[in-house]
């Protein structure tokens, strides 16, 4: 299976990526749009995607890419971000004057900069990318903070590892399918929905009333602006519901109080 990435060999989400489908081949996409392109197109048959880090948030550039293609999420899972300070091989610690990697990387690192004053922390567009530059430059003076797959990838050296501020920092990323090709687990316990209300007084809470009354534990909820339409709203919830019945059941109930609802996925909960 050919599953698309946004970021280079290396990254989290290739590691993700494997994860869920292990031996796939991976196809690099610059942009998380042209991940969905790929998707679109059959480039790519599946696309990982991150969705929600336990310290930065969510994505939201996904939620809404998942709402304006025809896709279904089918496979969740967790991946354990370790940070590492990654350089080419012969350098050290004392000879590194700048660190270059993913702004929220950097920021999730602060403890160890802090550390090293004479480290000055450099913006790049992707964690890997960064490593991948440093090779191709070959200058002993930079290091880069990413995963370890990417300092395997790219034959560079890992100087420190665990270098992150919080041990207890998890992406969790989904698996993407489009909706033809999607295929439901049948252990499935999770749905993501996405839905606009009707202009009510009190209809969030009656239509997550109505969610809670077919005994669904929900686990997430996130408010998107819609898009030319000022101060309305987009939702996206995911809600552990127990057989495709009650799912069913659940998706009927939130039409009543909503103008839109859309399924963007059944799968199984991932676990650490």
């Amino acid at each position: 299976m050919r599953i698309a990435i946004q970021g280079e060999p290396g990254s989290f989400s290739h590691e993700a990526a494997l994860k869920l489908v292990p031996g796939a081949e991976i196809y690099p996409c610059a942009l998380s749009a042209e991940v969905f392109a790929a998707l679109d197109s059959g480039a790519a048959d599946a696309a990982a995607i991150p969705i929600e880090n336990s310290l930065a948030g969510s994505v939201l550039e996904h939620f809404d890419l998942l709402l304006h293609h025809d896709v279904k999420v089918v496979r969740e899972t967790l991946i354990r971000i370790r940070h590492n300070l990654i350089a080419v091989r012969g350098a050290s610690i004392s000879d590194i004057e700048r660190v270059y990697s993913h702004a929220v990387a950097l920021g999730q690192c602060r403890r160890f900069l802090a550390e090293h004053p004479r480290m000055k922390a450099v913006a790049f567009y992707d964690t890997a990318g960064s490593v991948k530059q440093l090779v191709s430059t070959q200058d002993a003076r930079a290091a880069a903070i990413a995963s370890e797959r990417a300092a395997a990838h790219y034959g560079a050296e890992i100087l420190a590892r665990g270098i992150e501020d919080d041990q207890e920092n998890y992406t969790r990323f989904f698996l993407v399918r489009r909706s033809r090709d999607a295929e439901i687990d049948p252990a499935a316990n999770k749905m993501s929905v996405a839905f606009t209300l009707e202009h009510r007084p009190g209809s969030l809470v009656a239509a997550l009333s109505a969610l809670s009354a077919m005994g669904t534990n929900l686990t997430k909820i996130e408010s998107r602006p819609v898009k030319g339409r000022p101060w309305e709203y987009i939702f996206y919830v995911d809600c552990k519901i127990g057989s495709p019945a009650e799912e069913t059941i659940a998706l009927g109930a939130l039409a009543a109080y909503c103008g839109m609802v859309k399924e963007l996925g059944r799968y199984r909960e991932a676990g650490n």
